[in-house]
């Protein structure tokens, strides 16, 4: 992909040039669940030149030399590969110490900024929201993802078809992202007060840069994986019904 032009969709860009997903993050662009909006739409949303946006994305990607996401090369099994020892494990290291970063700031400065206790319940509820729906994918629908690829045909799936599970992922990283949006609201685009001292510093950090892996771990899964499910559930079904 040489040229970025406002037509393309913030999810196909993103797979062509990765890095563009900072930019997107730091325009607050949704190329995750709102991958497929156009960067033309997506910019009109927010409010954007959407001519003088296209020219900095451009510009941000002219000397770069980097190839598409390695993730667009990959089959289903092995981005669900990816995904569990990239983005899964990330987080199972990553939530409960930002758990205990979250407690601390609010002990620690609540009283003098009570703020942090809408911050903290928010955190509690995206934590809440994303350690079952980890062990859902990992131990039912990747699972099944890796027998389809694995199969010549098409295997029998407790749910019927796989793309029952995938419509409860969807929903469910649409909530998360809602979540995930009230928590940058809270704490300002993770900004620390002026009193904010190194912990509290740490936390947003921390809480930053969860927010963005999360944005790129549900892109993998809405725009790459859970169509690449459906195309090849689909083709498997077709040669099945064309053996009969």
């Amino acid at each position: 992909m040489d040229t970025i032009v406002p037509t393309m969709t913030l999810a196909a860009l993103v797979d062509g040039h990765p890095q563009l997903a900072r930019e997107f993050e730091r325009r607050g662009l949704d190329y995750c669940c709102g991958g497929q909006q156009s960067l033309a739409d997506a910019c009109a949303a927010k409010g954007l030149d959407t001519e003088a946006t296209t020219a900095v994305l451009a510009s941000a990607v002219s000397s770069d030399a980097t190839a598409a996401a390695e993730w667009t090369a990959m089959d289903a099994a092995e981005l669900v590969d990816h995904l569990e020892a990239t983005h899964h494990r990330y987080l199972w290291d990553e939530l409960p110490r930002l758990s205990a970063l979250v407690d601390k700031i609010v002990s620690v400065h609540g009283a003098r900024h009570p703020e942090l206790r809408d911050v903290a319940a928010c955190y509690r509820a995206v934590r809440a929201d994303l350690e079952p729906h980890l062990l859902k994918e990992e131990r039912v629908l990747f699972p099944m993802v890796r027998d389809l690829v694995a199969s010549t045909d098409l295997p029998s799936f407790h749910c019927g078809t796989l793309r029952n599970p995938i419509g409860v992922m969807l929903s469910e990283h649409d909530a998360v992202g809602e979540l995930l949006a009230r928590l940058r609201h809270l704490t300002d685009g993770y900004t620390s007060p002026a009193d904010g001292c190194a912990t509290y510093e740490q936390c947003f950090r921390g809480l930053a840069e969860m927010e963005a892996d999360t944005h790129l771990h549900i892109h993998k899964e809405n725009n790459v994986l859970f169509p690449l499910v459906v195309r090849l559930e689909a083709e498997r079904a077709a040669t099945e019904a064309a053996a009969t």
